[in-house]
């Protein structure tokens, strides 16, 4: 309708950013520990220093605006903001991504993937920043691997309005999770699994020596666990000695020894040790079932344990062949998370019930804001007509003093105000019921 066809009906020109934005859906594509099994996993694994381009790689996908890759030991994940399916000449292929990206066949994905659209995806993001979707419930290392995965998606240009929003959001949630549950209150990492599991293997750390081959966050965890468990030497190794440094000055003064071997004599020393926890980014094995052969007997078939929390895996799994060699990987630390997952459901149980209600208050601000475009433009479209009015009657009306001029602006201010009050009413009660 035509503007001068009814002034009390003007059209509402909704602003073409806010149509733009109200086009856009958010989905995400992904796999994990409980969807695909290692063999799987290490084969989609963004390598160390990689994330920045695979972001980007993302980004160039036609119908992607915005996007999230989120990559750790037990997972990987696209979280995107993508044109509506009705804008587009077909669907956006994330499986296609995967699939181009890691060369890896369709049938090898197509078992092991899920994809969650709007709510269900929000959902989804806010269970794995509160840890509710790790492998070891209520293990703090995952919100910071969101937040790394969102600082990079920023620094190259991934993440913009409709993300942004979401993600502040979901790191709000993570936070409130941990302040009003205990699901949280005790230390519990794929780290402090997997040295449970060397406690429980020896009976006693005591007097034993741990090979530590990495020494990112997840090396630097296990070591602590180990001294705490009573570990008596700690070797530790890493491509970039002065990292390998940095680490083993952490632990100076504890009551464990510590000392660096270079990186490539690994094979030299590390018969020394009885338990080998290796977690690098390597994209390829360091640890083959021949060399096992060649420790086991410089060790006099003394036995020697390898927990593997690298994925990709550091470790063959065929070196369970070698007698005296037995490996456990991330997989196999599943057993063990699930009695810690007994003790905490009490608390994973509350933590759900507040992503629930911060889902449905998030859905609740998204759908309040497919009003404020119309509000806008309702807003905007009587303004006009009030200041034309106005301006006609004031030269009907001759000189007014100034303040005369502010007591009729102030009138008609009101009487806007008074009129629209139903229609703003209406439009935001709307948004709150569903409509």
């Amino acid at each position: 309708m035509s503007q001068t066809g009814n002034p009390l009906k003007p059209n509402l020109v909704v602003p073409s950013t806010a149509a733009k934005d109200a086009a856009r859906t958010i989905v995400l594509l992904g796999i994990n520990h409980t969807t695909a099994p290692i063999e799987v996993r290490e084969r989609l694994a963004v390598p160390a220093g990689g994330l920045a381009e695979a972001t980007r790689t993302l980004l160039a996908q036609d119908g992607v605006r915005e996007g999230l890759i989120l990559s750790t030991c037990n997972r990987i994940e696209l979280l995107t903001s993508q044109d509506s399916r009705e804008s587009l000449p077909e669907a956006v292929n994330l499986s296609g991504f995967l699939e181009r990206y890691f060369a890896v066949p369709a049938a090898s994905l197509a078992p092991h993937v899920y994809e969650y659209r709007e709510r269900e995806a929000v959902r989804h993001l806010f269970r794995v920043a509160s840890s509710l979707d790790s492998m070891v419930v209520g293990e703090p290392q995952i919100l910071g691997q969101v937040k790394e995965s969102y600082t990079i998606a920023r620094e190259v240009g991934a993440v913009s309005t409709s993300l942004e929003g979401l993600l502040q959001r979901a790191f709000a949630v993570a936070k409130k999770v941990r302040t009003e549950t205990e699901i949280g209150s005790s230390s519990v990492s794929i780290a402090s699994v997997a040295v449970d599991l060397a406690r429980k293997i020896f009976g006693s750390l005591t007097g034993k020596t741990v090979l530590v081959v990495g020494a990112g966050k997840m090396a630097s965890l296990a070591a602590r666990h180990l001294i705490q468990q009573g570990a008596s030497n700690i070797l530790v190794t890493n491509r970039t000695q002065s990292r390998a440094e940095a680490l083993a000055a952490e632990f100076l003064g504890t009551s464990a020894a510590t000392s660096v071997i270079h990186f490539d004599q690994i094979y030299d020393q590390a018969d020394r040790a009885d338990i080998v926890i290796t977690s690098t980014g390597s994209a390829k094995k360091l640890f083959e079932r021949s060399h096992g052969q060649q420790f086991l007997e410089r060790r006099r078939h003394r036995p020697m344990f390898f927990i593997d929390i690298a994925v990709p895996r550091d470790v063959d799994p065929r070196m369970n062949e070698v007698e005296g060699c037995f490996v456990y990987d991330i997989d196999d630390l599943q057993q063990v998370a699930q009695s810690n997952l007994a003790d905490r459901g009490r608390e994973a149980e509350a933590a759900e019930a507040i992503v629930a209600q911060e889902v449905e208050r998030y859905q609740r601000r998204l759908d309040s804001l497919d009003a404020v475009p119309a509000i806008l433009a309702l807003q905007q479209n009587a303004e006009a007509i009030r200041e034309a009015e106005l301006a006609k009657a004031v030269k009907r009306l001759g000189a007014l003093t100034p303040d005369q001029q502010a007591a009729v602006d102030a009138l008609t201010r009101s009487l806007t105000a008074k009129l629209l009050h139903p229609q703003l009413t209406a439009l935001r009660r709307g948004t709150k019921d569903g409509d």
